[in-house]
């Protein structure tokens, strides 16, 4: 399977995924905090924040879903390096918050970690497209 094909579910694959994963916080919020991995559900007026979480994860795969898409590879690899910073966060804030160790780092690291791997192998397939022509020396006439 050639690297562009391997990106290309890769890349899907994200788009589905965080999408699922928004989607389930904007629909079901109550369900979906107990697989993030914080050890409580907020209570009062900040369960609110768990649809903010999930309308960011819904516009993040519509961003990597717009330019997979469109073709536009190398800003997906871009966006993808940079997105995983989210997920990086994520687990960090699972972790900050004596939340559990097993989901921050099986379910955000592994994921922000995977999502680095897919832009860097998108920036890979493209950096001959993007690399700049040579400039050729006149030659005397």
């Amino acid at each position: 399977m050639s690297l562009k094909k391997i990106n290309t579910v890769l890349a899907a694959a994200f788009v589905l995924f965080i999408l699922w994963f928004g989607s389930e916080f904007i629909l079901r919020p109550e369900l979906a905090a107990q697989g993030f991995g914080l050890p409580n559900r907020p209570s009062g007026d900040g369960g609110g924040f768990l649809v903010v979480k999930g309308t960011r994860d819904v516009v993040m795969a519509l961003v990597l879903g717009v330019l997979l898409v469109a073709g536009h590879r190398r800003a997906l690899g871009w966006a993808m390096l940079v997105e995983a910073l989210a997920a990086y966060g994520d687990m960090a804030n699972v972790l900050a918050h004596h939340g559990s160790v097993a989901t921050a780092l099986g379910v955000h690291g592994l994921t922000a970690t995977l999502m680095v791997v897919n832009g860097l192998l998108l920036m890979r397939e493209t950096r001959k497209v993007a690399a700049a022509p040579a400039m050729r020396t006149p030659q005397p006439a």
